[in-house]
């Protein structure tokens, strides 16, 4: 098995195994910082996936805005929902804390090891595209590139990034929203 084909299925481990923990906790900033493993597990699948503009936008839209978002939301939202975070203080690495502990560490081998390897030789794939001359070079006018890619081979991710960007904003707003007591 080579190096690739491990960080693959390190990533793709991390990735369900975050998202298995997202929706069993009932801890809501636990799962929304889980959550964001899973965002980030998510990219790098998209970079093995020869999906690198779906991998930046993956991290600037639902990483740096909308689980930025969530977490606003969340601490703006109601009181009681942090009433689990203060009852849980007191404790020390419970279970969940062991597994988001494990996740956490995951994560940091394989972005090391990615590192790593990318400094001490150049992946395949990039090498490939290197040779086939399909790459986006610092000279060359990337806004035209780009916007060639979202208008032809990327449309569809661009749309579907549109539509869960619209929901997940629909779904920060309701959990923001104070309710009316009478």
């Amino acid at each position: 098995m080579t190096l690739e084909e491990l960080l693959f299925y390190a990533f793709a481990a991390l990735a369900i195994g975050s998202a298995l923990l997202v929706v069993n906790l009932k801890n809501t900033a636990r799962a929304l910082f889980l959550f964001f493993i899973v965002l980030f597990a998510m990219a790098g699948l998209y970079l093995f996936a020869l999906a690198d503009f779906v991998a930046i936008t993956q991290i600037m839209v639902y990483v740096g805005g909308v689980l930025i978002l969530m977490i606003f939301a969340f601490m703006l939202s109601n009181k009681e929902l942090l009433k689990d975070l203060q009852h849980a203080s007191g404790k020390f690495l419970t279970l969940p804390n062991w597994q988001s502990l494990i996740l956490s560490s995951a994560f940091l081998i394989i972005m090391i090891t990615a590192v790593v390897e990318w400094q001490s030789e150049v992946p395949a794939w990039i090498e490939q595209a290197r040779i086939n001359n399909t790459f986006i070079r610092p000279s060359d006018n990337n806004i035209q590139q780009l916007g060639f890619k979202f208008m032809t081979q990327y449309i569809l991710p661009f749309e579907l990034i549109g539509i869960f960007l619209m929901m997940t904003l629909i779904g920060a707003a309701h959990l923001s929203r104070k309710e009316d007591k009478f």
